[in-house]
């Protein structure tokens, strides 16, 4: 068995400040554990970086499961835009692990699958649909309605959440649930959110003090 003793100072911070690796990749590199690249490096005074900035470093490596068009139509300019303001109105933003957007609104869904499929051009296995209902609510049916408008097969539904404690009164409060489109990948979740903050940068510097006009804000 190694012991760290064996290790090379200026190896370790080429492959932590160069090469981007993190303790646990060095580690196997170099056939240590962990705990013993951590020691290493406290021991001979270099510096760690924050763990979510290794965890950026070590998701960069991964190869993308999408392949994002960058030539768009004018129609599809149009699409990509309204798809990326659906998102930052109505999609998970926080976790940054999964797409999630969830609608009642049938238009709104297929608006965002359209862009995830035709801009992002991501893997059509990977996608998953969470449908949220009431319990009078007929759910295989529901299942159905959300699969065949949203071309996406019954085997990619995951378990339903159905509301056991409440009864929708009003057949026209969410007749179709709400459906939560899915799509696990962090890689295209921050290039969703950096494509929103690009967006919202572009408008707000063009259309900001136009905006503070009309609004009085």
């Amino acid at each position: 068995m190694l012991y760290s003793g064996d290790m090379n100072v200026d190896e370790v911070r080429r492959l932590y400040n160069d090469e981007h690796l993190g303790a646990r990749e060095i580690g196997e590199r170099l056939h240590k554990t962990v705990w013993q690249v951590i020691k290493f490096m406290k021991k001979n005074g270099i510096k760690r970086r924050k763990c979510n900035e290794t965890l950026r470093y070590v998701i960069s490596r991964q190869p993308k499961s999408f392949k994002k068009k960058t030539i768009l139509t004018n129609e599809e300019t149009y699409l990509y835009q309204a798809g990326l303001m659906i998102y930052w109105g109505e999609g998970v933003k926080v976790r940054g692990t999964t797409v999630d957007l969830a609608n009642s609104d049938p238009n709104m869904v297929k608006i965002f699958l359209s862009v995830l499929r035709n801009i992002y051009r991501v893997n059509e296995a990977r996608l998953r649909v969470l449908l949220y209902c009431y319990a009078n609510q007929n759910v295989e049916d529901l299942k159905r309605y959300w699969s065949n408008l949203l071309k996406i097969p019954l085997n990619q539904f995951i378990k339903p959440y159905v509301r056991s404690d409440y009864k929708v009164e009003k057949t026209n409060k969410m007749p179709f649930g709400v459906a939560h489109v899915r799509y696990n990948d962090t890689k295209l979740h921050w290039e969703i959110t950096q494509d929103i903050a690009i967006m919202v940068s572009r408008l707000t510097s063009s259309w900001g003090g136009r905006v503070d006009k009309y609004t009085g804000l």
